[in-house]
């Protein structure tokens, strides 16, 4: 009875601790959906054997939503998106585009005097004739990656890459360095990024046990444990085996004589059962056992019994390696298994989240959630400051020692003193035999390093295994082809898209089913649009020198227009729309809260003009009126020291003098009080040339939060309620930031993930801690609309913008760079004679979100027949229509990211059929056949191969 009292009196006092870390900032960081479903942080505590209280830290559990079961039940729910963040075919460049093939490597120290290098190659987006440069930055405090366009006509320095990386001082002048051995030095450094291979722990514990010791003299396990085990894995023997041994003994059974083991999307995965390891009757602590599970990073719990009995807690294995556990138990009744994830409060947030209730009752969908959980999980530990700090040193450490041994080739003719200008440059034509000779020495040591890398087993070859039969939820539909004009900016109607062109005006269209049909004609230049159907408004910026205005329109109006096929309206017919006091207005913003009151900001060089409407919900039944502009009421003028390039406007908790207004402009994201105009500065960006991207708010569970995207920099700042009159820009416990591989154009949030449009790409990261999930690559990408589904433009063919992916399946990933005296001849994605025509896809915004809501939103043009195209459209190819999916309000779409998880329709299919089997240097290759795909070859240039 003591001790129960004294457990309830210590949880009493420890419930105010879970409030006054900073280190809570980590489970809270997208407020109500991350607290829900990536687990508060909180104080857990247990008792030994013996009654005794024992503190364990404080740990982050994952135990899915408690409060969704009346939406969902076990068995209901559809599978959760999983997906391995940060996934070797996407992070590990230099094994794969860079080794084996001509690139360039450069050595110089920065302003500290820190050494530094940088890798410079020139090559194909993975077979999409998109030729891009990728460029590596070497330092002690980890690795920087980006991509840079290719440009015929201009060439490429080093200046410029490292400018582009904001490093713009120099010691030391980076020189080539053309020794080809380098690359084994460089791919030591990369490896310094963690393991392609895992080891997990697997600890059997019976009902009731309360202490590690308990639970590692447990000679065997139940029939339940065994067919978890056969679930995670294949039972293999230790003795002669040639794969991953995740150290473990095979050669003399030392460490036991079977094990667990499976490859899963590219991985090798060694576990540590510990009723496999060698069990000691005399050691009662079993050292050997917790010698291997003890300093696992990750180690799954299989308990016994039911969820009443004793729970597990972190305190009862006594490891300062171990920083994730995932207790598993399994429900003989409804044949499911349960999960719930415990991880130190350092480790950084990681997916999939749990699923609410956290039960699986399909076994497969389990391992697969499982598996990529632990993957993410021990990825993540890795950047806990114990584990950064030990990579920084050992990272500063080969780089430092690298430099020394390059030191007594700086006056030698080993590193070429080549001016900045010249980084890919033309070699002179008395030294091409020599510099062909030079490469091809450099691609032969190259190759047979990345042979070498394979056979050892430390070779990314997720790559290679991974399941390209998945469905992905940002996977694209054809929404209009061969469409002829540029597009400079659209929004979604219902189903349909309303698009403005320079060359043609404004129009809508319905997909394929229906030809484009004009609303506006060329004399309405517009550049900005937005769709308010619950406002029945339109909101449109027509930019034409000095005349630049703000045009407000009912839907309604237009609507009523296009049945009654009336004439298409211009800028003289759309006079008594306009907003006067707009006029010269080169940027406008409104707030994205349909609960609220409309609110629009106009910038008109460095003055803001704050618009409001006087009735938010005014019907036109009510006023009769066609145009709107009467509604709309001027409240202020704020002067600015800059014309802001980005604005956002960032709605307060109360609405009461506290909404805000985020702007960019020179070097500096500020905030402004819409009430009284004062400026706060809210980031600064630390570099030479800044080009704003986007501020987006994603304002939540009563916390207003930015985040602010410039060069190739996407930086999370989170902003308390203003005290007043002045917003408290909270510390930067809560900020963290995350760098793209391209520069975007422009930027998506659509919660759970954050989508980058760029040149030729959309690289698609999780809001939650910015990790890369996927690459797509689509030649000639323009993002078109994004308030509710995603519509982008490209001039990939219609067959391959739903499947072009990075994910490659080829070990010739991308072609051989070409040297340096010759300048690439990619072929354009058109053939000669080819017009240049668009095509328009859709990203349904239900798939990336997880979940449609009920009502649909019909199209303006639903129920009405048109036989005549406009006369300077040309006729769509007869397609299947794409199917129709059901927009959402960016307010619908944070209360859907508040309350649920992400769900797909799509599922993993096993379609890989073995086809042949065969040893090569003691590496076993299986050929597969995938329906309806090329089959898979292993190829090699090395002639030693």
């Amino acid at each position: 009875e003591v001790t129960q009292l004294c457990r309830r009196l210590l949880c009493i006092l420890t419930v105010p601790l879970c409030y006054s870390s900073a280190s809570e900032d980590l489970g809270c960081r997208r407020g109500d959906f991350s607290r829900k479903h990536y687990g508060s942080v909180e104080l857990l505590i247990s008792s030994d054997a013996d009654g005794a209280i024992q503190r364990a830290g404080r740990f982050r559990v994952e135990n899915g939503s408690s409060d969704e079961t009346l939406d969902y039940t076990p068995g209901t729910w559809r599978r959760t998106d999983v997906h391995l963040e940060n996934p070797e075919y996407h992070t590990r460049w230099f094994f794969k585009y860079f080794l084996g093939k001509v690139h360039q490597n450069y050595v110089g120290t920065d302003a500290e005097k820190n050494p530094f290098y940088l890798s410079v190659v020139l090559s194909d987006q993975n077979n999409q004739r998109v030729p891009q440069y990728r460029a590596i930055l070497w330092r002690k405090t980890g690795t920087l990656k980006i991509s840079l366009p290719y440009s015929p006509t201009k060439t490429l320095s080093v200046k410029s890459i490292l400018s582009a990386m904001n490093m713009d001082r120099f010691e030391k002048g980076p020189r080539e360095i053309l020794n080809p051995e380098i690359q084994k030095d460089l791919l030591v450094l990369e490896e310094q990024e963690g393991s392609v291979n895992f080891k997990f722990g697997v600890l059997y514990a019976k009902d009731g046990q309360l202490t590690d010791d308990e639970m590692f003299s447990n000679e065997t396990g139940s029939e339940n444990f065994d067919k978890f085990l056969s679930l995670l894995g294949d039972t293999i023997t230790l003795q002669g085996w040639a794969g991953y041994r995740g150290g473990l003994d095979t050669k003399n059974d030392t460490t036991g004589i079977k094990s667990i083991y499976t490859v899963y999307q590219g991985h090798e995965l060694m576990f540590h059962v510990s009723t496999m390891l060698p069990y000691s009757k005399e050691n009662k602590q079993q050292v050997e056992r917790k010698r291997h599970i003890g300093n696992d990073i990750v180690t799954i719990v299989f308990q016994e019994g039911d969820d009443a009995s004793s729970s597990f807690k972190p305190s009862m294995i006594r490891s300062h390696f171990t920083h994730i556990f995932a207790l598993v138990r399994y429900n003989s009744q409804n044949d499911s298994y349960r999960l719930k994830i415990f991880s130190e409060e350092s480790v950084p947030l990681f997916g999939p989240p749990l699923p609410s209730p956290p039960v699986f009752t399909d076994h497969q969908e389990f391992r697969d959630f499982l598996l990529v959980k632990l993957i993410n999980g021990e990825k993540a530990t890795l950047e806990t400051p114990t584990f950064a700090q030990k990579r920084q040193r050992t990272l500063d450490m080969l780089i430092r020692s690298l430099y020394q041994d390059l030191m007594p080739d700086l006056h030698k003719n080993m590193l070429n003193r080549r001016s900045f200008s010249d980084v890919l440059p033309e070699s002179p034509k008395s030294a091409r035999k020599k510099e062909e000779a030079r490469q091809a020495e450099f691609v032969r040591i190259g190759q047979a390093l990345k042979l070498k890398t394979i056979v050892r087993g430390d070779a990314p070859t997720s790559l290679v295994t991974t399941g390209l039969c998945r469905k992905e939820p940002w996977e694209s539909q054809l929404f209009c082809s061969t469409f002829p004009y540029d597009i400079v900016c659209a929004d979604s109607w219902g189903q349909s898209v309303l698009v403005a062109t320079d060359a043609a005006g404004v129009m809508l269209l319905d997909g394929e089913s229906l030809p484009p049909v004009h609303v506006f004609d060329r004399t309405m230049v517009v550049k900005q649009m937005h769709v308010l159907e619950p406002q029945d408004l339109l909101i449109t910026r027509t930019d034409k020198g000095k005349d630049a205005r703000l045009y407000v329109f009912r839907l309604s109006t237009i609507k009523k227009g296009l049945e009654e096929r009336q004439l298409i309206r211009g800028k003289c017919d759309s006079r008594e729309n306009k907003l006067e006091k707009t006029k010269g207005c080169h940027l406008y913003s409104i707030n994205t809260h349909h609960g609220s009151e409309l609110r629009i900001v106009a910038a008109i060089r460095n003055k803001l003009l704050l618009i409001t409407r006087k009735h938010p919900r005014f019907s036109a039944v009510a006023t009769g009126a066609d145009s709107p502009v009467e509604e709309f009421q001027y409240i202020r003028e704020i002067c600015l020291c800059d014309p802001p390039v980005v604005m956002s406007l960032v709605d307060g908790p109360t609405g009461e003098n506290d909404n805000m207004i985020c702007v960019a402009y020179k070097h500096q994201f500020d905030l402004i009080n819409e009430s009284t105009g004062d400026a706060y500065r809210l980031h600064h960006a630390e570099a030479n040339r800044v080009n704003f991207v986007a501020a987006i708010d994603v304002y939540e569970d009563g916390e207003a939060g930015l985040l602010l995207c410039y060069n190739y920099i996407c930086y999370y700042k989170k902003v308390c309620p203003f005290n007043g009159s002045t917003p408290m820009i909270q510390s930067n416990t809560s900020d963290f930031h995350f760098s793209w591989n391209q520069m975007p154009n422009a930027i998506v949030c659509a919660f759970p993930y954050i989508l980058a449009f760029t040149t030729d790409s959309i690289e698609i990261r999780l809001v939650v801690n910015g990790n890369l999930v996927y690459t797509a690559v689509v030649p000639e990408l323009q993002l078109a609309a994004s308030r509710s589904d995603i519509y982008f433009v490209s001039s990939a063919p219609v067959s391959s913008a739903s499947n072009c992916s990075s994910r490659d399946t080829s070990s010739q990933s991308s072609p051989q760079t070409p040297t340096g005296y010759e300048m690439p001849m990619f072929p354009s994605p058109l053939g000669d004679g080819e017009a240049a025509c668009k095509h328009i896809f859709k990203i349904p915004l239900c798939n990336l979100v997880g979940r449609s809501i009920e009502r649909p939103l019909k199209s303006p043009l639903v129920n009405k027949v048109l036989t005549t195209p406009a006369p300077t459209m040309v006729a769509p190819a007869p397609l299947i229509s794409a199917t129709h999916s059901l927009s959402l309000s960016r307010m619908e779409i944070k209360e859907i990211a508040s309350r649920t998880r992400k769900e797909l329709l799509g599922k993993l299919e096993n379609d890989f059929t073995p086809y042949r089997k065969f040893k090569f240097f003691g590496l076993s290759l299986t050929y597969l056949l995938l329906p309806g795909t090329a089959t898979f070859e292993l190829t090699s240039n090395s002639k030693a191969t």
